[in-house]
């Protein structure tokens, strides 16, 4: 907790969910339900003028969830993922960290299984990063989604994740 110019004290927020964008709702659902081990929890098809004035064709939403982890996969006509090196003003990645480092290979592994199984569109052709091990002895690797967004995966050798 902190405290805002006025003295008021400020709660942090907390975590709730990354909102990915695609054009192919179906693919999305089921690389996040293979890769992730994530189930559908709800879905919409209908809209706020809010939400329809901030994302212009927007058809279904799904939520995806995993343990702690929430997904909002969001079907709406778009461009294809940006290319690696342009400069955006954007996420870059999204961190998820893992308990034992033995479940970063059983990861990387299961991505190159699900790639090379023929059932997904990659809007990418990537392979995952190799694992690699900082001075700290943090141990990580870099994948992407079939949309083209990049997730880390990363093991910290403490008991602060």
């Amino acid at each position: 907790m902190s405290t805002d110019m006025a003295g008021t004290l400020v709660r942090a927020p907390s975590f709730h969910h990354v909102g990915v964008q695609t054009g192919d709702l179906a693919n999305s659902v089921r690389w996040y339900e293979e890769f992730f081990g994530c189930r559908p929890a709800w879905s919409l098809s209908t809209f706020s003028p809010l939400t329809l004035r901030r994302l212009p064709g927007i058809r279904r939403l799904v939520e995806m969830v995993a343990g702690d982890v929430r997904v909002h996969l969001f079907e709406r006509d778009g461009r294809a993922a940006d290319e690696p090196g342009e400069s955006l003003t954007r996420f870059q990645h999204v961190c998820l960290s893992v308990v034992d480092p033995a479940d970063l290979e059983t990861l990387r592994l299961r991505w190159i299984e699900l790639y090379d199984s023929g059932r997904f569109t990659f809007a990418r052709d990537e392979r995952p990063t190799e694992i690699v091990v900082d001075d700290d002895g943090v141990r990580s690797f870099y994948a992407l989604d079939v949309n083209g967004l990049e997730f880390e995966f990363t093991h910290v050798p403490s008991s602060e994740v």
